[in-house]
């Protein structure tokens, strides 16, 4: 399963890379897209007053990922970890990465902090060819 973040899919959404476009509509039709329920706000809180019904319409077709304790448990624990190698994270990176680890996905991202929660071995980082 691999959990879109909000990065990739405003890229997509713009439609000026086909190829990336692909990459997501080949993932669609494969099954194998989890929204995490922070990233369904990020898109849908960014969205225009025309195109929110739509948007709010096409994310439902998704499954949403909610946190539970067990993420909020994880997330202290990465808290220390990274605190621990001098590192800080947003509370949205930390609660889309715990939310996807949880699950056993991966996060397509293109915000470079996935990449260092990645190094710390906190998250597994989805890449698509391109990327």
């Amino acid at each position: 399963m691999t959990f879109v973040d909000t990065s990739v899919w405003v890229d997509a959404f713009r439609g000026r890379n086909a190829a990336l476009s692909e990459r997501l509509r080949a993932l669609l039709d494969a099954r194998e897209v989890a929204l995490a329920a922070p990233v369904r706000v990020e898109l849908l809180s960014g969205a225009s007053r025309r195109s929110l019904a739509t948007l709010r319409r096409v994310l439902s077709a998704l499954p949403v990922y909610y946190p539970t304790e067990t993420t909020w448990a994880l997330l202290e624990v990465w808290v220390d970890r990274a605190v621990g190698a001098g590192q800080r994270f947003g509370v949205g990176d930390l609660l889309i990465g715990a939310i996807a680890a949880e699950n056993g996905g991966a996060v397509w991202s293109f915000d470079a902090d996935f990449a260092r929660l990645a190094r710390l071995g906190l998250v597994r980082t989805h890449r698509a060819r391109g990327d």
